[in-house]
């Protein structure tokens, strides 16, 4: 399946406080140099501070991460698990359309999330609210057919159920997750038939919707509150008890957040553009796609840049590297990552890379 990135894009991402605390503490787990490890979970928090994965989201990812962007566009495009359009204000809703809750009656599930959200699988419901997706094993399947809504799971589930929970999310509250006909976890239906004398002092609700109702849990936390569940050592073992609001309208994208933009890599501010050329010398330009790394839109680039010739590009000084690497729109840091200067150095003399 092809991804691509949505074609309305916000101008601004910045991580709230709390987020950009747990983001840095996250990279102070890899050591230096291999901060890129930890872009998953920075893409996650990202996109659960939007609701989604935005390209400003995933620029500012790179920039702390000190990665190209390209590099992270290949993270984002290949997980599923990231959205890369706007999802729904209040619910994101994913049913699971492998063979168990298949033949549990998943097709009943998405029928009402096409009746009452929207025709087509990722399209936003006429207020906003919600969309929806067929996703595959959620790895439920004892308690099929279900639906991931936000972090929890909705299991069996039936067509009834399913368009409560989202008129009872509309109206602003939080059903608790779990099974959805009265049973505890995943044992038989009709009840224990073992172990019986634990029925009685166990707690309302199985450990995962408990503890989901404990910290008073929301569909989609993007609030920051949790991060002390999660990270700790940044509060001194404090734990946020905060409770969330059921509903978190998401910031506008012409308004930017309340912290400051991730400084710019500076090795860029330094930079100093190389000198060009009008046109190739002659009227015959070398072949800058011999050069490792690339391609024929790369070529096209150069060219309008003013670079025909590999000797051009294998005087660059360090300070002309780095302005080249920062105005490759959209392949930021390849001069550096693919060598391009000591490709070019070859090529001048006629040899192959």
């Amino acid at each position: 399946m092809l991804r691509r990135l949505h074609k309305d894009q916000p101008d601004h991402f910045a991580f709230a406080d709390a987020n950009l605390a747990w983001a840095e503490a996250q990279i102070k787990k890899y050591p230096e140099g291999r901060q890129a490890s930890a872009i998953i979970p920075l893409l996650w928090r990202a996109q659960e501070q939007e609701g989604w994965l935005t390209r400003p989201a995933m620029e500012a990812v790179a920039a702390m991460l000190d990665m190209a962007y390209i590099r992270v566009l290949e993270v984002a495009t290949f997980y599923f698990m990231f959205q890369l359009q706007p999802v729904g204000s209040v619910a994101h809703i994913q049913v699971c359309g492998t063979t168990s809750c298949m033949i549990c009656g998943a097709e009943d599930l998405i029928g009402v999330c096409k009746e009452k959200i929207a025709k087509h699988a990722h399209d936003l419901s006429a207020d906003g609210k919600f969309s929806w997706e067929e996703v595959e094993c959620l790895g439920a399947c004892a308690n099929a057919p279900m639906a991931q809504i936000g972090k929890d799971y909705y299991e069996d589930l039936t067509a009834e159920r399913l368009g409560e929970i989202i008129d009872e999310m509309a109206a602003g509250k939080v059903p608790v997750p779990g099974p959805q006909n009265r049973r505890y976890a995943a044992e038989p239906s009709g009840g224990l038939t073992s172990l019986k004398e634990h029925e009685s002092g166990r707690a309302k609700y199985n450990a995962s919707a408990q503890a989901a109702v404990d910290i008073g849990d929301t569909i989609k936390r993007i609030d920051g509150t949790e991060v002390a569940l999660l990270t700790p050592w940044i509060h001194d073992g404090e734990v946020a008890t905060k409770p969330r609001p059921a509903e978190v309208t998401p910031i506008a994208p012409t308004e930017p957040a309340p912290v400051a933009e991730p400084e710019p890599v500076a090795v860029a501010a330094e930079g100093t553009k190389p000198e060009g050329l009008s046109e190739a010398r002659d009227g015959n330009a070398d072949d800058l796609k011999r050069i490792k790394g690339v391609g024929p839109k790369l070529e096209k680039l150069l060219n309008s840049l003013g670079f025909f010739h590999f000797d051009q590009v294998a005087n660059w000084s360090a300070e002309e590297i780095a302005w080249v690497d920062d105005n490759l729109e959209g392949f930021k840091g390849r001069v550096t990552r693919d060598e391009w200067v000591a490709q070019a150095k070859v090529l001048t003399n006629e040899a192959d890379t």
